[in-house]
């Protein structure tokens, strides 16, 4: 769903802003089309970040806020994190807001099109000059870490998600993004929920036990495995995302269950591409997958199932690390939004001089 005030698009989940008024003062059309610095906004479930860059892709400020998500604070919430981010990013480049030509945001909880009314609402408060995009908050990682700025990206953090952008930026792919939900796999939440149910079916025997069951009872406190499951039942015990770094220790350390737990993640989040991949029609071309999050940090175990599920409908798809904040990507889509081509030499002075600023934690 890909949002462009004021530039039409094709694309049939995008849309125009209703209550844009036609520009009626010469001197702001004129001080837009002479002043080329660009605004880009990533806004999460915990933080957002907010870059700005000149037009030759010079990092020039950078703003941390408060957590984005409409889900979790409200749309007031996110306009104080949008505005807050806003106003440290402009103060650092010198700059007011009019000087923006073009913004681009990355929104985390903008999963349909009945919310983009609000969602624009919102920016539309920020009071702009320039046009903006906006999509979901998968979307700049595929921008940012793709070599050419489309194709498929897969999230595997927290949760899971799954997007793709065909090469014009016309066409988007995506699953729900709603995890154990709608069967969608797999993050840490569904790696952790999944890893729960296969120690239950060993207390029950209906699987052989798992030194996993040991590792949680340890991580949790309780007394043994039936104490384990008494307190995961009854809410007593959490265990959650953060928990999913036992189970690939675990497999290292030679569990044969928790190997094939991370097969089965890695197959999940493969399935997930190949669905993006056949919706753009992608199967025979060649295009990088970016794969974002801290679940990838598991390395191989995680990867290569992966990479043989997409493989086996997409020969020629490349397994790429996103390497850089994802708010580079959403700068680039306010350059996009602006009219102006993001060509490689912009996308090398970016990632050069983005670290320059500040050290962002890639996701």
């Amino acid at each position: 769903m890909i949002y462009w005030k004021r530039t039409k698009s094709t694309c049939p989940n995008s849309g125009i802003n209703p209550r844009w008024k036609r520009a009626t003062q010469p001197a702001a059309l004129y001080k837009l089309i002479i002043m080329h610095y660009y605004l880009g906004a990533d806004l999460g479930a915990t933080k957002t970040h907010t870059l700005v860059i000149d037009e030759t892709g010079r990092a020039l400020g950078f703003g941390e806020s408060g957590p984005g998500n409409h889900e979790s604070v409200g749309y007031d919430g996110m306009f104080q994190s949008m505005s807050e981010g806003m106003e440290l990013a402009l103060r650092a480049a010198g700059l007011k807001k009019e000087d923006i030509t073009g913004a681009g945001f990355g929104v985390a909880g903008y999963d349909w099109t009945s919310e983009i009314d609000a969602t624009a609402s919102v920016i539309d408060r920020l009071d702009l000059n320039g046009p903006y995009k906006f999509v979901n908050d998968a979307v700049p990682g595929l921008v940012a870490g793709a070599e050419e700025g489309w194709g498929v990206v897969v999230v595997s953090g927290t949760g899971s998600n799954c997007r793709g952008w065909d090469r014009e930026h016309q066409r988007e792919g995506r699953v729900t993004g709603h995890g154990v939900l709608m069967g969608e796999g797999a993050g840490g939440s569904e790696l952790m929920h999944r890893c729960m149910q296969i120690i239950g079916y060993s207390w029950t025997k209906r699987l052989p036990r798992t030194a996993l069951a040991d590792a949680m009872i340890a991580y949790v406190g309780a007394k043994d495995l039936e104490d384990l499951m008494r307190g995961y039942t009854t809410y007593e015990y959490q265990v959650g995302a953060e928990a999913a770094r036992i189970v690939f220790r675990v497999a290292e350390e030679g569990d044969e269950v928790a190997g094939n737990l991370i097969r089965w993640a890695g197959c999940e989040l493969g399935e997930m591409a190949k669905a993006v991949i056949r919706q753009l029609e992608f199967e025979n071309l060649a295009f990088d997958v970016v794969m974002t999050g801290s679940m990838f940090d598991g390395g191989a175990r995680l990867i290569d199932p992966m990479r043989e599920t997409i493989q086996e409908l997409a020969p020629k798809a490349r397994l790429v690390r996103l390497n850089v904040p994802p708010v580079v990507g959403a700068v680039m889509l306010g350059m996009e939004a602006g009219a102006t081509r993001v060509t490689p030499e912009i996308r090398k002075t970016i990632n050069e001089t983005i670290s320059i600023l500040r050290t962002i934690p890639v996701r």
